[in-house]
């Protein structure tokens, strides 16, 4: 996979909330083993950057680390939690292995996705709706099921993704336990 470097801009906010936060993180860890941080780090770096991350925001992890970037580059395209380019307001992550498959998970991708107009990987124009298919999500008895910010909907229907579409619209959809 190719970085996307050039395509998408990010302003990148360092807060002094955010710093803290990761030195926190840093400070459970022996001073030359930085780099055992890497997760948690992007994970609260993404949280307070729109839940995306740019180029040049994994080289400011990078810095912060003192570890090379490539090193941060090669966590974020194998994990498919980190987003390295904008996404909408709420993410649907179809499971798309064995169990959720054989169950309908793609009928229920590709209906979600010709409900909001995209096609997967891609976002709504209003940005509020993204949908990607997704690696075992571990929860292979209620397929067909996706994950939407940290909470799973289970034994999708195409009635159980209109319901989630207009509760999304409505603001009344939940997505972190934070």
């Amino acid at each position: 996979m190719i970085m996307e470097k050039y395509t998408y801009k990010q302003d990148i906010n360092m807060t002094p909330e955010l710093m803290a936060r990761i030195n926190v993180l840093l400070s459970h860890y022996p001073e030359d083993k930085k780099k055992s941080a890497l997760l948690p780090v992007l994970h609260e770096v993404q949280d307070a950057h729109d839940n995306w991350l740019s180029y040049e925001l994994q080289e400011k992890v990078a810095e912060i680390l003192n570890i090379q970037p490539v090193e941060v580059f090669e966590v974020v395209t194998f994990y498919t939690m980190f987003n390295q380019k904008p996404i909408g307001k709420y993410m649907f992550e179809f499971c798309r292995t064995s169990c959720c498959m054989i169950r309908g998970a793609e009928d229920m991708m590709d209906y979600t996705c010709q409900k909001l107009g995209i096609k997967e990987g891609e976002t709504t124009v209003d940005g509020m709706f993204t949908v990607v298919g997704v690696e075992c999500l571990g929860a292979c008895g209620y397929a067909p099921m996706m994950q939407l910010g940290d909470y799973y909907k289970e034994h999708l229907t195409k009635e159980k993704i209109d319901e989630i579409i207009t509760d999304c619209r409505a603001g009344k959809v939940i997505l972190h336990d934070k």
